[in-house]
């Protein structure tokens, strides 16, 4: 339980420094970075494996660069729901959306300890 929420926490800080980063992203304060981290980590876990199923095949053609897509298409369904997150455009959920992975892989990467998130 206590991992779950350090990586509800890093998401949120990755939502934040994308914020910061790509201009057509804006988030009012932390509480709408949190439920959009929450929101988003929901819909990683049960509709992101779906559309990376129904898209392999461009996937495969792309060499997995396809996965940046579905990961924009996440944080722009995330913005449409989550009042005081806003994303404008499909290049700024784009570059939001390759800010956050690569924000959040770091951030998870440099705290991993097994005590924490087993």
């Amino acid at each position: 339980m206590q991992g779950l929420l350090i990586r509800w926490l890093i998401l949120t800080l990755a939502i934040v420094l994308s914020s910061y980063l790509i201009g057509g992203i804006r988030v009012s304060g932390f509480l709408p970075a949190f439920f959009a981290a929450a929101l988003l980590g929901l819909l990683n876990t049960f509709f992101r494996p779906i559309l990376i199923l129904l898209t392999l095949p461009i996937n495969l053609i792309t060499f997995g660069l396809f996965t940046l897509v579905i990961n924009a298409l996440m944080l722009k369904m995330a913005s449409g729901v989550v009042p005081g997150f806003q994303v404008q455009g499909f290049w700024a959920a784009f570059w939001g959306a390759l800010v956050i992975s690569i924000v959040n892989w770091l951030l998870i990467s440099l705290f991993r300890d097994p005590v924490i998130f087993d």
